[in-house]
Protein backbone atom coordinates (compact mmCIF):
# COMPACT_ATOMS: atom_id res chain seq x y z
CA UNK A 1 0.00 0.00 0.00
CA UNK A 2 1.45 3.27 -0.80
CA UNK A 3 1.41 6.14 1.51
CA UNK A 4 1.35 9.79 0.32
CA UNK A 5 2.38 12.92 2.57
CA UNK A 6 2.54 16.31 1.69
CA UNK A 7 6.00 17.68 0.90
CA UNK A 8 7.37 20.00 3.80
CA UNK A 9 4.38 18.98 5.93
CA UNK A 10 5.80 16.75 8.86
CA UNK A 11 3.96 15.41 11.69
CA UNK A 12 3.38 17.19 14.74
CA UNK A 13 4.65 14.41 16.55
CA UNK A 14 6.14 10.89 15.98
CA UNK A 15 3.91 7.72 16.54
CA UNK A 16 5.45 6.98 19.89
CA UNK A 17 5.33 10.38 20.79
CA UNK A 18 1.61 10.62 20.21
CA UNK A 19 1.20 7.11 22.23
CA UNK A 20 3.47 8.74 25.08
CA UNK A 21 0.86 12.06 25.85
CA UNK A 22 -2.03 9.68 25.21
CA UNK A 23 -0.94 7.21 28.07
CA UNK A 24 -0.34 10.45 30.31
CA UNK A 25 -3.70 11.13 29.43
CA UNK A 26 -5.10 8.25 30.47
CA UNK A 27 -3.15 8.00 33.86
CA UNK A 28 -3.87 11.53 34.52
CA UNK A 29 -7.55 11.33 33.55
CA UNK A 30 -8.41 8.56 34.65
CA UNK A 31 -6.50 5.99 36.00
CA UNK A 32 -5.32 8.64 38.68
CA UNK A 33 -8.89 9.30 39.55
CA UNK A 34 -9.52 5.89 39.71
CA UNK A 35 -7.01 4.77 42.05
CA UNK A 36 -7.81 7.88 43.87
CA UNK A 37 -11.69 7.63 44.40
CA UNK A 38 -12.44 4.12 43.79
CA UNK A 39 -9.78 2.11 45.37
CA UNK A 40 -10.00 1.99 49.67
CA UNK A 41 -7.32 3.07 51.41
CA UNK A 42 -6.42 -0.06 53.10
CA UNK A 43 -5.34 -1.04 49.23
CA UNK A 44 -1.59 -0.42 48.70
CA UNK A 45 -2.93 0.87 44.82
CA UNK A 46 -4.79 3.55 46.65
CA UNK A 47 -3.53 7.16 46.12
CA UNK A 48 -3.51 9.96 48.41
CA UNK A 49 -5.14 13.24 48.70
CA UNK A 50 -1.40 14.17 49.35
CA UNK A 51 0.08 12.60 46.31
CA UNK A 52 -2.49 14.01 43.67
CA UNK A 53 -2.14 17.34 45.26
CA UNK A 54 1.57 17.03 45.02
CA UNK A 55 1.57 15.77 41.70
CA UNK A 56 -1.16 18.69 40.44
CA UNK A 57 1.13 21.44 41.75
CA UNK A 58 4.38 19.80 40.28
CA UNK A 59 2.32 19.73 36.98
CA UNK A 60 1.68 23.69 37.65
CA UNK A 61 5.06 23.79 37.93
CA UNK A 62 5.69 22.09 34.74
CA UNK A 63 3.68 24.77 32.81
CA UNK A 64 5.61 27.56 34.20
CA UNK A 65 9.02 25.70 32.90
CA UNK A 66 7.20 25.28 29.35
CA UNK A 67 6.24 28.54 29.31
CA UNK A 68 9.96 29.80 30.22
CA UNK A 69 11.53 27.60 28.12
CA UNK A 70 9.19 29.78 25.49
CA UNK A 71 11.22 32.58 25.69
CA UNK A 72 14.24 31.60 26.99
CA UNK A 73 15.14 28.42 25.56
CA UNK A 74 13.75 29.09 21.95
CA UNK A 75 14.07 32.53 21.97
CA UNK A 76 17.20 33.46 24.10
CA UNK A 77 15.59 35.86 26.56
CA UNK A 78 16.37 34.90 30.37
CA UNK A 79 13.45 36.13 32.55
CA UNK A 80 13.86 36.08 36.04
CA UNK A 81 10.65 37.43 36.41
CA UNK A 82 7.99 34.74 35.51
CA UNK A 83 6.77 34.16 39.44
CA UNK A 84 4.97 37.37 38.82
CA UNK A 85 2.65 36.18 36.14
CA UNK A 86 2.00 32.91 38.13
CA UNK A 87 0.88 34.52 41.20
CA UNK A 88 -1.01 37.37 39.35
CA UNK A 89 -3.23 34.38 38.11
CA UNK A 90 -2.83 32.77 41.25
CA UNK A 91 -4.49 35.94 43.04
CA UNK A 92 -7.20 36.69 40.25
CA UNK A 93 -8.72 33.40 40.44
CA UNK A 94 -8.08 33.70 44.42
CA UNK A 95 -10.16 36.36 44.66
CA UNK A 96 -13.15 34.53 43.22
CA UNK A 97 -12.39 31.47 45.50
CA UNK A 98 -11.73 34.32 48.62
CA UNK A 99 -15.80 35.53 47.56
CA UNK A 100 -17.18 31.58 47.49
CA UNK A 101 -16.55 31.79 51.45
CA UNK A 102 -19.11 33.58 52.14
CA UNK A 103 -20.02 33.32 55.73
CA UNK A 104 -18.23 30.40 56.54
CA UNK A 105 -15.17 32.50 57.84
CA UNK A 106 -13.90 33.08 61.26
CA UNK A 107 -15.82 36.18 61.86
CA UNK A 108 -18.97 35.24 59.62
CA UNK A 109 -19.03 38.32 57.84
CA UNK A 110 -19.54 38.99 53.89
CA UNK A 111 -16.22 40.06 54.10
CA UNK A 112 -12.76 37.71 53.87
CA UNK A 113 -11.45 37.35 57.20
CA UNK A 114 -8.60 39.88 56.61
CA UNK A 115 -10.88 42.65 55.72
CA UNK A 116 -12.81 42.20 58.82
CA UNK A 117 -9.37 42.10 60.81
CA UNK A 118 -8.43 45.75 59.33
CA UNK A 119 -11.89 46.60 60.12
CA UNK A 120 -12.72 47.51 56.04
CA UNK A 121 -16.42 48.05 55.55
CA UNK A 122 -17.06 47.11 51.81
CA UNK A 123 -14.86 45.42 49.45
CA UNK A 124 -12.51 48.07 47.28
CA UNK A 125 -13.87 48.55 43.37
CA UNK A 126 -11.02 46.14 41.92
CA UNK A 127 -12.84 43.17 43.50
CA UNK A 128 -16.03 44.04 41.69
CA UNK A 129 -18.07 40.96 39.81
CA UNK A 130 -15.20 38.76 41.14
CA UNK A 131 -17.95 36.54 42.36
CA UNK A 132 -18.51 35.64 39.00
CA UNK A 133 -16.49 32.67 37.72
CA UNK A 134 -16.24 34.10 34.43
CA UNK A 135 -14.66 37.40 35.35
CA UNK A 136 -12.30 35.57 37.43
CA UNK A 137 -11.29 33.83 34.72
CA UNK A 138 -11.24 36.52 32.26
CA UNK A 139 -8.65 38.12 34.88
CA UNK A 140 -6.40 35.09 34.96
CA UNK A 141 -5.85 36.08 31.29
CA UNK A 142 -6.17 39.64 30.95
CA UNK A 143 -3.82 40.86 34.44
CA UNK A 144 -0.74 38.76 33.66
CA UNK A 145 -1.39 39.38 29.65
CA UNK A 146 -1.48 43.00 29.88
CA UNK A 147 1.42 43.32 32.10
CA UNK A 148 3.68 41.33 30.22
CA UNK A 149 2.35 43.53 27.40
CA UNK A 150 3.14 47.11 28.66
CA UNK A 151 6.34 45.87 30.29
CA UNK A 152 7.48 44.11 26.93
CA UNK A 153 6.55 46.30 24.77
CA UNK A 154 8.52 49.42 26.06
CA UNK A 155 11.62 46.72 27.42
CA UNK A 156 11.82 45.71 23.56
CA UNK A 157 11.43 48.82 21.71
CA UNK A 158 14.12 49.94 23.99
CA UNK A 159 15.97 47.25 22.77
CA UNK A 160 17.01 45.96 26.15
CA UNK A 161 18.21 42.54 26.47
CA UNK A 162 20.95 40.29 27.94
CA UNK A 163 21.61 40.33 32.07
CA UNK A 164 19.93 44.10 31.75
CA UNK A 165 16.63 42.81 30.63
CA UNK A 166 16.89 39.92 33.28
CA UNK A 167 17.77 42.33 35.71
CA UNK A 168 14.87 44.74 35.16
CA UNK A 169 12.87 41.27 35.28
CA UNK A 170 13.78 40.70 38.92
CA UNK A 171 13.30 44.04 39.86
CA UNK A 172 9.68 43.90 38.80
CA UNK A 173 8.95 40.75 40.57
CA UNK A 174 10.47 42.35 43.31
CA UNK A 175 8.48 45.17 43.51
CA UNK A 176 4.79 43.53 42.82
CA UNK A 177 6.08 41.79 46.11
CA UNK A 178 6.42 44.60 47.94
CA UNK A 179 3.06 45.94 46.53
CA UNK A 180 1.56 42.73 47.67
CA UNK A 181 3.06 42.35 51.02
CA UNK A 182 1.14 45.67 52.25
CA UNK A 183 -2.20 45.14 53.83
CA UNK A 184 -3.98 48.33 52.42
CA UNK A 185 -3.69 47.01 49.09
CA UNK A 186 -6.51 43.89 49.89
CA UNK A 187 -4.95 41.31 48.79
CA UNK A 188 -4.12 39.90 52.12
CA UNK A 189 -0.84 41.31 52.86
CA UNK A 190 1.90 38.58 53.94
CA UNK A 191 -0.64 35.65 54.79
CA UNK A 192 -2.45 36.65 51.52
CA UNK A 193 -5.66 34.18 50.38
CA UNK A 194 -6.15 30.92 51.81
CA UNK A 195 -9.47 28.71 53.62
CA UNK A 196 -11.17 28.07 50.30
CA UNK A 197 -14.16 26.54 50.48
CA UNK A 198 -15.77 26.02 47.31
CA UNK A 199 -15.62 26.28 43.54
CA UNK A 200 -18.47 26.95 41.44
CA UNK A 201 -20.74 24.94 44.01
CA UNK A 202 -18.41 22.31 44.93
CA UNK A 203 -16.55 21.89 48.10
CA UNK A 204 -13.06 22.35 47.32
CA UNK A 205 -12.25 19.79 49.93
CA UNK A 206 -14.27 16.82 48.27
CA UNK A 207 -12.20 14.41 46.70
CA UNK A 208 -13.88 14.39 43.71
CA UNK A 209 -13.30 18.25 43.05
CA UNK A 210 -9.84 17.44 43.43
CA UNK A 211 -9.51 14.74 41.00
CA UNK A 212 -11.36 16.92 38.35
CA UNK A 213 -8.60 19.79 39.80
CA UNK A 214 -5.76 17.28 38.77
CA UNK A 215 -7.47 15.59 35.39
CA UNK A 216 -7.66 19.49 34.14
CA UNK A 217 -4.23 20.46 35.20
CA UNK A 218 -2.76 17.42 33.04
CA UNK A 219 -4.94 18.12 30.35
CA UNK A 220 -4.00 21.72 30.58
CA UNK A 221 -0.60 20.89 30.62
CA UNK A 222 -0.61 18.57 27.67
CA UNK A 223 -2.18 21.14 25.52
CA UNK A 224 0.85 23.63 26.80
CA UNK A 225 2.75 20.86 25.32
CA UNK A 226 0.94 20.45 21.52
CA UNK A 227 0.45 24.51 21.25
CA UNK A 228 5.04 24.75 22.53
CA UNK A 229 5.11 21.67 19.32
CA UNK A 230 3.25 23.36 16.69
CA UNK A 231 4.67 27.10 17.50
CA UNK A 232 8.39 25.65 17.21
CA UNK A 233 7.75 23.75 14.16
CA UNK A 234 5.96 26.78 11.89
CA UNK A 235 7.70 29.25 10.67
CA UNK A 236 6.81 31.76 13.74
CA UNK A 237 9.24 29.57 15.76
CA UNK A 238 12.01 29.68 12.86
CA UNK A 239 11.99 33.13 13.82
CA UNK A 240 11.93 33.26 17.42
CA UNK A 241 15.11 30.33 17.20
CA UNK A 242 16.82 32.87 14.54
CA UNK A 243 15.92 36.04 17.52
CA UNK A 244 18.25 33.62 19.74
CA UNK A 245 20.72 32.67 17.75
CA UNK A 246 21.49 36.02 15.67
CA UNK A 247 18.77 39.06 15.97
CA UNK A 248 21.12 41.28 14.07
CA UNK A 249 21.37 39.39 10.94
CA UNK A 250 17.57 38.50 11.23
CA UNK A 251 17.02 42.15 11.60
CA UNK A 252 19.18 42.60 8.31
CA UNK A 253 17.21 39.71 6.59
CA UNK A 254 14.07 42.29 6.94
CA UNK A 255 12.16 41.19 10.29
CA UNK A 256 11.14 43.77 12.84
CA UNK A 257 11.71 41.05 15.99
CA UNK A 258 9.75 43.11 18.12
CA UNK A 259 6.41 42.15 17.44
CA UNK A 260 7.36 38.50 17.77
CA UNK A 261 9.64 38.91 21.35
CA UNK A 262 6.36 41.17 22.24
CA UNK A 263 3.87 38.36 20.91
CA UNK A 264 5.69 35.12 22.58
CA UNK A 265 6.68 37.08 25.75
CA UNK A 266 3.00 37.61 26.39
CA UNK A 267 1.82 34.25 25.72
CA UNK A 268 4.56 33.14 28.34
CA UNK A 269 2.98 35.27 30.69
CA UNK A 270 -0.60 34.13 29.90
CA UNK A 271 0.27 30.56 30.23
CA UNK A 272 1.90 31.03 33.82
CA UNK A 273 -1.38 33.27 35.00
CA UNK A 274 -3.61 30.04 33.97
CA UNK A 275 -0.91 27.40 35.97
CA UNK A 276 -1.67 29.81 39.08
CA UNK A 277 -4.68 29.72 38.71
CA UNK A 278 -4.84 26.12 38.86
CA UNK A 279 -2.31 26.07 41.36
CA UNK A 280 -4.37 27.84 43.80
CA UNK A 281 -7.12 25.13 44.46
CA UNK A 282 -4.89 22.77 45.06
CA UNK A 283 -2.69 23.82 46.91
CA UNK A 284 -5.00 26.02 48.96
CA UNK A 285 -3.08 28.91 49.57
CA UNK A 286 -1.70 32.05 47.71
CA UNK A 287 0.45 34.64 48.91
CA UNK A 288 3.05 36.59 48.15
CA UNK A 289 5.87 34.84 48.33
CA UNK A 290 5.09 33.57 45.32
CA UNK A 291 6.33 36.73 43.57
CA UNK A 292 9.81 36.47 45.38
CA UNK A 293 12.82 36.69 43.18
CA UNK A 294 13.79 33.28 44.24
CA UNK A 295 11.15 32.05 43.11
CA UNK A 296 11.42 33.13 39.79
CA UNK A 297 15.68 32.15 39.63
CA UNK A 298 14.32 28.49 40.60
CA UNK A 299 11.78 28.73 37.44
CA UNK A 300 15.29 29.46 35.24
CA UNK A 301 16.85 26.47 37.07
CA UNK A 302 13.96 23.81 36.12
CA UNK A 303 14.46 24.97 32.47
CA UNK A 304 18.64 24.44 33.02
CA UNK A 305 18.24 21.47 34.64
CA UNK A 306 16.32 19.68 32.01
CA UNK A 307 17.93 21.36 29.17
CA UNK A 308 16.14 24.88 27.75
CA UNK A 309 15.38 24.56 23.96
CA UNK A 310 13.90 21.28 23.81
CA UNK A 311 10.56 20.25 24.33
CA UNK A 312 10.75 17.62 27.58
CA UNK A 313 13.29 19.04 28.94
CA UNK A 314 11.91 21.94 31.26
CA UNK A 315 9.23 19.24 31.98
CA UNK A 316 11.75 16.53 33.52
CA UNK A 317 13.60 19.72 35.02
CA UNK A 318 10.73 21.02 36.91
CA UNK A 319 9.48 17.53 37.91
CA UNK A 320 13.14 16.51 39.10
CA UNK A 321 13.61 19.79 41.47
CA UNK A 322 10.02 20.05 42.55
CA UNK A 323 10.16 16.22 43.54
CA UNK A 324 13.77 16.40 45.32
CA UNK A 325 12.49 19.52 47.35
CA UNK A 326 9.19 18.02 48.47
CA UNK A 327 11.38 15.25 49.65
CA UNK A 328 14.49 17.10 51.08
CA UNK A 329 11.97 19.64 53.00
CA UNK A 330 10.43 17.35 54.53
CA UNK A 331 13.24 14.77 55.36
CA UNK A 332 16.43 17.30 55.34
CA UNK A 333 14.95 20.67 55.68
CA UNK A 334 17.94 22.56 56.38
CA UNK A 335 19.97 20.93 53.52
CA UNK A 336 17.85 21.43 50.52
CA UNK A 337 19.06 24.94 49.54
CA UNK A 338 22.86 23.38 49.21
CA UNK A 339 21.24 20.43 46.99
CA UNK A 340 19.57 23.10 45.06
CA UNK A 341 22.78 24.63 44.46
CA UNK A 342 24.91 21.52 43.83
CA UNK A 343 22.31 20.32 41.59
CA UNK A 344 22.53 23.94 39.50
CA UNK A 345 26.43 23.07 39.40
CA UNK A 346 26.53 20.33 38.23
CA UNK A 347 24.37 20.50 35.85
CA UNK A 348 26.53 23.47 34.53
CA UNK A 349 29.80 21.20 34.68
CA UNK A 350 28.55 18.26 33.38
CA UNK A 351 25.20 18.37 31.28
CA UNK A 352 25.09 21.98 29.35
CA UNK A 353 22.08 20.34 27.46
CA UNK A 354 20.56 19.46 31.20
CA UNK A 355 18.68 15.97 31.42
CA UNK A 356 16.98 15.58 28.31
CA UNK A 357 20.22 16.57 26.05
CA UNK A 358 21.85 14.08 27.81
CA UNK A 359 19.39 11.48 27.47
CA UNK A 360 19.21 12.17 23.57
CA UNK A 361 23.19 11.63 23.75
CA UNK A 362 23.14 8.65 25.07
CA UNK A 363 20.34 7.39 22.63
CA UNK A 364 22.36 8.34 19.63
CA UNK A 365 25.17 7.18 21.21
CA UNK A 366 23.55 3.87 21.45
CA UNK A 367 22.41 4.05 17.73
CA UNK A 368 26.45 4.45 16.67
Amino acid sequence: MTTFTIPGREPLFSGKGWAALLAFLLASVVLVPVLFLAVPESSPFHLSAYFVTLIGKIMCYCVVAVAMNLIWGYTGILSLGHGVFFALGGYAFGMYLMRMIGREGQYQSDLPDFMVFLDWKAYPWYWSFTDQFWYSALLVVLVPGLLAFVFGYFAFRSRIKGVYFSIITQALTFAFMLLFFRNDTGFGGNNGFTDFKRILGFRISDPGTRATLFAITALYLAGCLVLTRALIRSKYGRVLTAIRDSESRLMFSGYNPLWFKLSVWTLSGVLCGIAGALYVPQVGIINPSEMSPANSIEIAIWVAVGGRGTLLGPILGAGIVNGAKSFFTQSFPEYWLFFLGILFVVVTLFLPKGVAGWIASRKSGDKT
